[in-house]
Protein backbone atom coordinates (compact mmCIF):
# COMPACT_ATOMS: atom_id res chain seq x y z
CA UNK A 1 0.00 0.00 0.00
CA UNK A 2 1.34 3.34 -1.10
CA UNK A 3 0.25 6.24 0.66
CA UNK A 4 0.63 9.99 -1.36
CA UNK A 5 0.76 13.06 0.52
CA UNK A 6 0.98 16.67 -0.80
CA UNK A 7 3.15 17.09 3.01
CA UNK A 8 6.86 16.29 3.14
CA UNK A 9 6.84 13.79 5.44
CA UNK A 10 7.13 14.83 9.32
CA UNK A 11 7.07 12.30 12.30
CA UNK A 12 4.98 13.94 14.42
CA UNK A 13 0.63 12.67 15.31
CA UNK A 14 -0.68 15.90 13.69
CA UNK A 15 0.84 14.30 10.15
CA UNK A 16 -1.65 11.46 9.35
CA UNK A 17 0.61 9.58 7.36
CA UNK A 18 3.18 9.39 10.54
CA UNK A 19 -0.04 7.61 12.20
CA UNK A 20 -1.91 5.87 9.16
CA UNK A 21 1.60 4.15 7.74
CA UNK A 22 2.77 2.46 10.98
CA UNK A 23 -0.87 1.67 11.73
CA UNK A 24 -1.58 -0.01 8.16
CA UNK A 25 2.02 -1.29 8.94
CA UNK A 26 1.53 -3.33 12.30
CA UNK A 27 -1.23 -5.04 10.82
CA UNK A 28 0.75 -7.00 8.48
CA UNK A 29 0.80 -4.63 5.59
CA UNK A 30 3.76 -3.55 3.12
CA UNK A 31 3.50 0.07 3.60
CA UNK A 32 5.60 3.20 1.50
CA UNK A 33 4.73 6.65 2.05
CA UNK A 34 5.25 8.74 -1.50
CA UNK A 35 5.90 12.43 -0.80
CA UNK A 36 5.21 15.61 -2.60
CA UNK A 37 5.45 13.33 -5.67
CA UNK A 38 6.19 15.05 -8.86
CA UNK A 39 2.68 15.28 -10.60
CA UNK A 40 3.73 16.15 -13.84
CA UNK A 41 4.58 12.55 -14.70
CA UNK A 42 3.39 9.11 -13.22
CA UNK A 43 6.88 7.90 -12.82
CA UNK A 44 6.51 8.51 -8.94
CA UNK A 45 3.48 6.52 -8.37
CA UNK A 46 5.54 3.32 -10.46
CA UNK A 47 8.59 3.40 -8.76
CA UNK A 48 7.28 1.36 -5.93
CA UNK A 49 5.76 -1.04 -7.70
CA UNK A 50 1.99 -2.51 -8.83
CA UNK A 51 -0.31 -2.26 -5.87
CA UNK A 52 -2.32 -5.00 -5.24
CA UNK A 53 -4.67 -3.52 -3.02
CA UNK A 54 -6.21 0.20 -2.68
CA UNK A 55 -4.71 3.75 -3.09
CA UNK A 56 -5.07 5.80 -0.66
CA UNK A 57 -4.37 9.86 -1.58
CA UNK A 58 -4.40 13.04 0.70
CA UNK A 59 -3.26 16.34 -0.24
CA UNK A 60 -1.77 16.85 2.67
CA UNK A 61 -2.79 19.23 6.13
CA UNK A 62 -3.79 22.02 4.37
CA UNK A 63 -5.87 22.90 1.02
CA UNK A 64 -3.72 23.22 -1.66
CA UNK A 65 -5.25 26.49 -2.80
CA UNK A 66 -4.93 28.09 0.73
CA UNK A 67 -1.16 26.61 0.89
CA UNK A 68 -0.48 28.46 -2.25
CA UNK A 69 -2.86 31.92 -1.97
CA UNK A 70 -3.91 34.23 0.41
CA UNK A 71 -7.25 35.49 1.13
CA UNK A 72 -6.49 38.22 -1.19
CA UNK A 73 -5.76 36.12 -3.60
CA UNK A 74 -2.01 36.93 -3.68
CA UNK A 75 0.45 33.99 -4.22
CA UNK A 76 2.37 33.17 -0.79
CA UNK A 77 6.05 33.28 -0.86
CA UNK A 78 6.57 30.34 0.91
CA UNK A 79 5.52 26.60 1.81
CA UNK A 80 5.02 25.61 5.52
CA UNK A 81 4.63 22.04 5.27
CA UNK A 82 7.54 22.08 2.35
CA UNK A 83 11.18 21.37 3.30
CA UNK A 84 12.94 24.72 4.02
CA UNK A 85 9.13 26.85 2.96
CA UNK A 86 9.77 25.92 -0.64
CA UNK A 87 6.99 26.48 -2.76
CA UNK A 88 5.64 24.70 -6.28
CA UNK A 89 6.05 21.27 -4.35
CA UNK A 90 2.62 20.57 -4.93
CA UNK A 91 -0.26 21.36 -7.43
CA UNK A 92 -2.90 23.26 -7.26
CA UNK A 93 -6.13 21.25 -6.07
CA UNK A 94 -3.75 18.34 -4.92
CA UNK A 95 -6.38 15.85 -4.48
CA UNK A 96 -7.59 15.79 -8.57
CA UNK A 97 -3.37 15.43 -9.33
CA UNK A 98 -3.09 12.86 -7.17
CA UNK A 99 -5.81 10.71 -8.32
CA UNK A 100 -4.82 11.64 -11.64
CA UNK A 101 -1.59 10.56 -11.17
CA UNK A 102 -2.43 7.00 -9.22
CA UNK A 103 -5.30 6.26 -11.95
CA UNK A 104 -2.71 6.66 -15.06
CA UNK A 105 0.15 4.70 -13.37
CA UNK A 106 -1.96 1.73 -12.84
CA UNK A 107 -5.59 1.27 -13.88
CA UNK A 108 -8.34 -0.55 -12.18
CA UNK A 109 -6.71 -0.25 -8.71
CA UNK A 110 -8.93 1.41 -6.04
CA UNK A 111 -8.13 5.23 -5.06
CA UNK A 112 -9.32 6.46 -1.60
CA UNK A 113 -9.40 10.40 -1.59
CA UNK A 114 -9.21 11.67 2.19
CA UNK A 115 -8.21 14.60 3.63
CA UNK A 116 -8.95 18.48 3.76
CA UNK A 117 -9.54 18.95 0.11
CA UNK A 118 -12.39 16.16 -0.26
CA UNK A 119 -13.96 16.81 3.05
CA UNK A 120 -14.79 20.29 1.69
CA UNK A 121 -15.78 18.90 -1.72
CA UNK A 122 -18.44 16.08 -1.18
CA UNK A 123 -20.93 18.34 -2.41
CA UNK A 124 -21.28 21.24 -4.92
CA UNK A 125 -19.58 24.26 -3.25
CA UNK A 126 -18.68 28.18 -4.09
CA UNK A 127 -14.55 27.44 -4.09
CA UNK A 128 -12.98 31.69 -2.83
CA UNK A 129 -10.17 31.57 -5.26
CA UNK A 130 -12.63 30.71 -8.63
CA UNK A 131 -15.79 32.79 -7.78
CA UNK A 132 -17.91 29.58 -9.10
CA UNK A 133 -19.32 26.71 -8.20
CA UNK A 134 -17.84 23.57 -8.36
CA UNK A 135 -19.05 20.85 -8.54
CA UNK A 136 -18.36 17.29 -5.97
CA UNK A 137 -14.86 16.08 -5.99
CA UNK A 138 -15.70 12.81 -6.73
CA UNK A 139 -17.12 13.45 -10.39
CA UNK A 140 -14.00 16.03 -11.34
CA UNK A 141 -11.87 13.09 -9.62
CA UNK A 142 -13.59 10.70 -12.06
CA UNK A 143 -13.78 8.69 -9.24
CA UNK A 144 -16.51 6.13 -7.89
CA UNK A 145 -19.06 6.16 -4.90
CA UNK A 146 -19.52 2.70 -3.25
CA UNK A 147 -20.64 3.59 -0.38
CA UNK A 148 -24.47 3.80 0.79
CA UNK A 149 -26.73 3.28 -2.55
CA UNK A 150 -30.22 4.54 -0.98
CA UNK A 151 -29.41 6.17 2.21
CA UNK A 152 -29.61 4.84 5.67
CA UNK A 153 -32.06 2.16 6.61
CA UNK A 154 -35.10 4.16 8.99
CA UNK A 155 -35.93 1.71 11.55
Amino acid sequence: MVFVTGDAYVDHPSFAMALLGPGVGGRGFRVAILSQPDWHSCDAWRSFGRRKSVSPSAPGNMDSMLNHYTANRKVRNDDAYSPGGQTGRRPDRATLAYCHGQREAYKGVPIVAGGVEPALRRLATTISGSDKVRRSILLDAKGRSRGLRHGPSVP
